[in-house]
C-alpha cells in the first residue's frame, strides 16, 4: 500500500476547493425560506425547530434493492458525504460501515493508496490542505479523511486516478478554471432572479461574533442543502469528469463487488453525486430503492433549543408525515395508495442519529 502522495493532495483538495467556493458563492445568495422549502432536497436536507430555526443538517443514507427480486439478500446503500462535520457524525458511520461486506468510498487517488488512520497532522505546506484545516477550525468541525478508518480490510477504492481524471478532463476539454466559472455564473444568476438571500453583513455579523461557528453553520447549512444548482452548472448537460465520470468508475468498482458474491455493499460518496448513481441504480442495475435514513452531520442545537427542536419542518414529514406505506405530503398528510417505488424518497424516514444496518430483503 502506497501512502497519499503530494499529487493526490493536491488534487483532491482542489476538489473540495472547487465545493467550498459553490458553497461560499451560494451562501452570498441564500434564498428565503419559503423559496427553499419550494424545492426538494434529496440527499441533504436542514431541520429546523418551531420557531424555524436550523438545529441539524442531516445527510441521507438510501437502501436499495432488486426491483424484481430476483438477487435475493443483495442491498446497496448510497451513504452521502460532507467532507467536514462533526466527529460523532463519523464516529457513526465508522460502525455503520462495519456492517458491510464492501464499502467504496471516494478518493481521486492511484491503486493501492492508503489514508492513514487519524489523516495527516498539518497542512504539511499545501496552501489548499491549509484551507481544509482552517475551515473546520472556523466552523469547529472535523475533516472526513481525519476520522474515517479507511484501513478497515473491507474498505474499496472507487474512484480514479490523477492520471485517469486528468485525462478525462482533457479529452472532455474541461479545467478546474472552468468548473469555477461555471458555478460563478450560476451564483450570479441566482443573485439576480432572488435579491433577498444573505447579505455580506449578515456573514461578517457572524464571522465576528462570539459564537462564530455555530452563526456560520446556520447560514452555510441552508446552501450546502440548496447547491444543487451550482452543482448542476458544474455537471454541465454532458456530464463531468467531476461527477458523471467518477461516478461511472464507482459503478465498476460496484458491480465488479457484485458478481464476486458480496451482499452487502456501500457507496460512501459526496451528495452532490448521488442524484446522478441513483439514476444509474435504477437504469443499469435494475434496483430500486426501498429505505431512506438520516444522521446528524452538524449539529445546530443551542443552549435554548428546546426539546422540540427535533420536529422536521420545511417539508420534512412530522407526525403522521409518513405512512407505513411511504406516501407523504409536505403538510404532513398521507395518501395510502401513493406507489412507493416511484421515488426513492417516498419512503418512511428515520429521525435521529442512531443507525441500524437495513434488514435483508
Amino acid at each position: 500500500m502506497r501512502p497519499v502522495c503530494r499529487r493526490t493532495r493536491f488534487l483532491n483538495a482542489g476538489l473540495i476547493l472547487i465545493a467550498c467556493a459553490a458553497l461560499a458563492a451560494g451562501a452570498t445568495n441564500r434564498a428565503r425560506a419559503d423559496d427553499a422549502a419550494e424545492k426538494k432536497q434529496d440527499y441533504v436536507r436542514v431541520v429546523h425547530d418551531d420557531s424555524r430555526q436550523p438545529v441539524a443538517m442531516q445527510t441521507a443514507i438510501v437502501t436499495y434493492v432488486d426491483a424484481e427480486g430476483k438477487r435475493e439478500g443483495l442491498v446497496v446503500e448510497l451513504v452521502g458525504a460532507v467532507h467536514v462535520a462533526d466527529k460523532s457524525y463519523y464516529d457513526e458511520l465508522n460502525k455503520l460501515f462495519e456492517s458491510y461486506d464492501a464499502l467504496l468510498y471516494e478518493l481521486v487517488a492511484p491503486e493501492g493508496t492508503q489514508v492513514p488512520k487519524g489523516g495527516r497532522e498539518g497542512s504539511g505546506g499545501n496552501p489548499l490542505a491549509a484551507m481544509q484545516l482552517g475551515m473546520t477550525q472556523l466552523l469547529d468541525l472535523e475533516f472526513q479523511l481525519n476520522c474515517i478508518d479507511y484501513t478497515k480490510e473491507n474498505f474499496i477504492h472507487a474512484d480514479m486516478s490523477p492520471e485517469e481524471f486528468s485525462q478525462s478532463m482533457k479529452d472532455r476539454g474541461e479545467s478546474f478554471l472552468q468548473m469555477f466559472m461555471r458555478m460563478m455564473g450560476q451564483a450570479m444568476a441566482q443573485q439576480a432572479s432572488r435579491p433577498s438571500g444573505a447579505s455580506d453583513a449578515e456573514l461578517l455579523a457572524a464571522l465576528l461574533s462570539r459564537d462564530r461557528p455555530m452563526r456560520l453553520k446556520r447560514i452555510l447549512a441552508e446552501e450546502l442543502a440548496n447547491m444543487e444548482g451550482s452543482l448542476t452548472a458544474i455537471e454541465g448537460p454532458e456530464g463531468s469528469t467531476l461527477i458523471s465520470e467518477r461516478n461511472k468508475k464507482a459503478l465498476e468498482v460496484l458491480q465488479r463487488e457484485i458478481k464476486a458474491g458480496k451482499k452487502r455493499i456501500g457507496v460512501f460518496y459526496g451528495a452532490g453525486h448521488l442524484t446522478d448513481m441513483d439514476a444509474r441504480l435504477r437504469s443499469d442495475f435494475g434496483l430500486k430503492a426501498k429505505e431512506v435514513r438520516w444522521v446528524t452531520a452538524w449539529s445546530m442545537k443551542s443552549a435554548s433549543t428546546t426539546t422540540n427542536s427535533d420536529e422536521p419542518k420545511d417539508g420534512v414529514p412530522t407526525d403522521g408525515g409518513a405512512t407505513k406505506d411511504g406516501g407523504a405530503t409536505k403538510d404532513g398528510g398521507a395518501d395510502a395508495s401513493s406507489d412507493t417505488e416511484s421515488d426513492p424518497f417516498s419512503v418512511p424516514e428515520h429521525e435521529g442519529s442512531e443507525l441500524e444496518p437495513a434488514a435483508r430483503p
